[in-house]
């Protein structure tokens, strides 16, 4: 990203208050209990299994791990898991899980 492009999304931020996932691209996670995950700004599913779940982030992944792992809805920008969940990580780029 450019010294430009930071900038002006700064600026925007503190002008506008938008929030910064909306802005960044950055993904919004809420987790209700450890029955349901919402993952927002999502990219894509690369790994589904029943006990594990691997997201394509806009700057890296976001693992998710439990028991009894279900998509209940996937929308372009959004997806709802349900399930015991056990465990969520998030990996940068250039991170290895």
């Amino acid at each position: 990203m450019t010294r430009i492009s930071r900038r002006l999304r700064k600026w925007t931020h503190e002008a506008l208050d938008l929030p910064q996932d909306v802005l960044l691209d950055l993904p919004r996670v809420t987790l209700v209990g450890n029955k349901e995950l919402t993952v927002e700004n999502h990219q894509g599913v690369r790994h589904f299994s029943e006990n594990k779940m691997i997201l394509s982030l806009s700057e890296g992944m976001l693992e998710i791990e439990g028991a009894g792992l279900m998509i209940r809805a996937i929308l372009p920008q959004e997806v709802l898991i349900e399930g015991m969940i056990r465990n969520i990580k998030y990996i940068g780029m250039g991170e290895s899980s």
